[in-house]
């Protein structure tokens, strides 16, 4: 799968997000990307704060172990997860 890869002990993700959805939630692939919906809209970081939380709840991390890589501005994204505890999608463990 193209949408995530493991770099020691971190876990990258490609996600293509939509903002503004009804609730928080992952979707399912999307392309080279997995599809993640957020409640927050694409306004001054409220969307990319969002996703963080959400990441960090979901795979059972501090927010401060949830960075962004690259697409502030875009719905494509890139995230790095240090040390996640939970898989919360199919992810295989190195």
């Amino acid at each position: 799968m193209t949408w995530y890869r493991w770099e020691k002990g971190a876990l990258v993700l490609k996600l293509r997000v939509q903002p503004k959805a009804s609730r928080d939630g992952f979707v399912g692939p999307h392309g080279e990307s997995y599809r993640v919906r957020i409640t927050a809209p694409p306004v001054e970081g409220k969307a990319n704060a969002c996703l963080i939380r959400f990441l960090a709840k979901s795979f059972g991390v501090p927010k401060r172990n949830v960075t962004l890589v690259s697409g502030k501005s875009s719905r494509n994204k890139t995230f790095r997860i240090e040390g996640p505890q939970r898989l919360p999608l199919p992810v295989d463990t190195p």
